[in-house]
């Protein structure tokens, strides 16, 4: 054996040990360049926007690696950075206090990683700034390694935040800072490896350089997909566990049209202020009382809000009125169910009591439909995560939309969508889509997390991010998602093809004639205030909820309220891990504004 390594080392295969190299330092400088906005919230339009406004950021560091040896061997791979930030909107040169450097450590995702940069600098006014930026090294797009591993996303916070949690700074510009050819060719030509003596050390620039070569090809190189998990249930389905102190009552109720849904009451002490929370679409109420965090209802009994009451409507899990090609749309859901339910929660609680909604994504939507479209009223204040009036998504989610409805009813003959078909026995249709789904999405081994990526959005994973969810929420997706027909997707189709408006989607039924043709018609009638919701990172929705607030604003400017929240996507704003100190807080302190003191 040792004659076998000596002969390595003779001819130069061998690579140091990390014990070798703790006397190496390596060295480079980079030079980044973008656009940037103050009026932005998300990273595309905050550059957009920016190079419109001719507001350009650089960021000019050198990055330093003081042990290599210690650099290899530890999991952060971090280093420091020095230098300055050049940015008129930042007020000029802003020179770098401190800053650290992680060069592509492990994340959530088991197929990305992140170049990560944060920096606190001053200002020359004297103003304390926070940077932080992430390259997202991950293989989702045909030769995108030049582009993942130059693109810089970029946030930078009033104050000298903790970076682990940007969702409680305040955000003074975001946008997209990039490294071109010419510049990476220096960071080529400045790497430097030195010994203890000030020598250069090849073995030192080979080490480093098959370590981001490795990296490298843990994200690029071609895998198969990892084994199924095999999650043990530890929560029963429909469970109420997670909420504690409060008498839990169900008031199942009829809609017009004949679906039987059903409230459920949470009450503690009597209350002027009566909060309803509404899920999204394919989920339940279970997603505002899961019991492995501080959930949504919880939080709001602890915070004075004696009466919570949850809706199941008819796109809940909890039904299966979704597991088969029903006819219908969200023009259903805001004409029958949100009404039926004001009304049986009216019924309960008397005509006096003020009534806040909460809801999530379809159940946002849904409910700005009502809403706007006059079929429910009375209430003191919204907060609409993720969608309301104007509907966005992404590239690709227009291509499923489109393509998807069709191609599921006369070419696959599929009546619903379902997250846990790859645990089926035997085999079907259903069960090869997943399977394409475990191959397409490789960010972990959860087949209900790839099959609701596949389901909804354009993400690895779409739905949420990783790093914000517990691992028993993770495993409980089969649970906390159930079936969906195609049927639904058609409406958000006709809403994106209509100028990004909810509208109805067939004008010419008599059924839905009390509605409007464009629920955004009469916007400016409704005195409800609402504050829109959105996670930075949302990959279902994109930034729907920030041009519904930018049409808003422009025809009733004040009355309604936009948030987003850095770090988040579209799912973990409710579901999060951490959601009762980054997300909550912003909503109770929006319902206080309208509530009885």
């Amino acid at each position: 054996m040792h004659d076998i390594q000596a002969q390595k080392a003779a001819a130069g295969t061998t690579t140091p040990a990390a014990g070798e190299l703790h006397d190496v330092k390596i060295r480079f400088a980079e030079v980044m360049k973008g656009y940037v906005s103050a009026e932005a919230t998300t990273f595309s339009d905050g550059h957009d926007d920016g190079k419109a406004a001719g507001h350009a950021l650089a960021l000019h560091v050198t990055v330093a690696i003081e042990d290599l040896g210690a650099f290899l061997s530890q999991a952060e791979h971090a280093g420091t950075l020095s230098g300055h930030i050049e940015c008129a909107l930042l007020g000029g040169v802003c020179p770098v206090q401190s800053g650290t450097f992680r060069l592509m450590p492990d994340t959530a995702d088991r197929d990305r990683k992140v170049m990560y940069y944060q920096v606190y600098c001053t200002t020359p006014q004297g103003e304390p700034l926070t940077f932080i930026g992430n390259k997202q090294v991950q293989h989702d797009a045909p030769l995108d390694t030049w582009k993942d591993t130059t693109t810089l996303f970029v946030n930078v916070f009033h104050g000298h935040i903790d970076p682990a949690e940007p969702s409680h700074g305040e955000l003074w510009v975001t946008g997209i800072i990039s490294l071109g050819l010419m510049d990476f060719m220096q960071v080529l030509r400045g790497l430097r490896a030195t010994d203890a003596s000030g020598t250069t050390s090849v073995a030192g620039l080979v080490a480093f350089g098959r370590f981001f070569a490795g990296k490298l090809w843990d994200v690029y190189g071609p895998h198969l997909p990892p084994a199924p998990s095999q999650p043990q249930r530890r929560y029963a389905r429909f469970t109420t566990e997670g909420v504690t102190g409060a008498e839990i009552s169900t008031h199942p109720f009829l809609t017009a049209d004949g679906l039987r849904l059903e409230l459920t009451r949470f009450a503690r002490s009597p209350c002027d202020d009566v909060v309803l929370i509404m899920h999204g679409l394919t989920s339940s109420s279970d997603m505002f009382i899961m019991p492995e965090h501080q959930n949504l209802v919880q939080t709001l009994l602890d915070e004075g809000y004696g009466e919570v009451w949850t809706l199941d409507y008819r796109g809940s899990c909890r039904f299966p009125y979704n597991l088969a090609r029903t006819p219908y749309t969200f023009d259903d859901i805001a004409l029958f169910d949100h009404p039926a339910a004001l009304h049986e929660l009216r019924r309960h609680i008397g005509p006096q009591r003020r009534v806040h909604v909460i809801a999530h994504c379809v159940g946002a939507l849904t409910m700005a439909m009502s809403l706007f479209g006059k079929t429910v009223g009375g209430i003191s204040s919204a907060i609409l995560n993720s969608v309301a009036l104007t509907p966005y998504v992404p590239k690709w989610s227009q291509y499923k939309l489109a393509i998807g409805p069709w191609a599921s009813d006369y070419l696959l003959g599929i009546d619903y969508y379902n997250p846990g078909w790859r645990r089926e026995r035997g085999w079907s249709i259903g069960k090869l889509l997943a399977l394409s789904a475990d191959f397409v999405h490789q960010e972990c081994d959860s087949p209900e997390c790839h099959m609701l990526s596949f389901m909804w959005g354009s993400g690895r994973p779409a739905l949420f991010n990783h790093a914000n969810m517990l691992p028993v929420t993770h495993d409980r997706l089969g649970d906390l998602f159930g079936g969906v027909g195609v049927h639904y997707y058609r409406h958000i189709h006709r809403m994106v093809t209509s100028g990004h408006r909810a509208v109805k989607f067939d004008p010419d039924n008599t059924r839905y004639a009390a509605l409007p043709d464009d629920y955004t018609s009469d916007v400016a009638d409704i005195p409800t205030p609402i504050l829109l919701m959105q996670g930075q990172d949302n990959h279902v929705f994109a930034d729907s909820n920030i041009r519904c607030h930018d049409m808003l604003e422009k025809l009733v400017p004040g009355r309604h309220r936009l948030h987003v929240v850095p770090g988040y996507g579209h799912q973990d704003i409710f579901m999060g891990k951490d959601a009762a100190n980054d997300v909550f807080p912003h909503l109770i302190s929006f319902l206080r504004e309208h509530s009885h003191d």
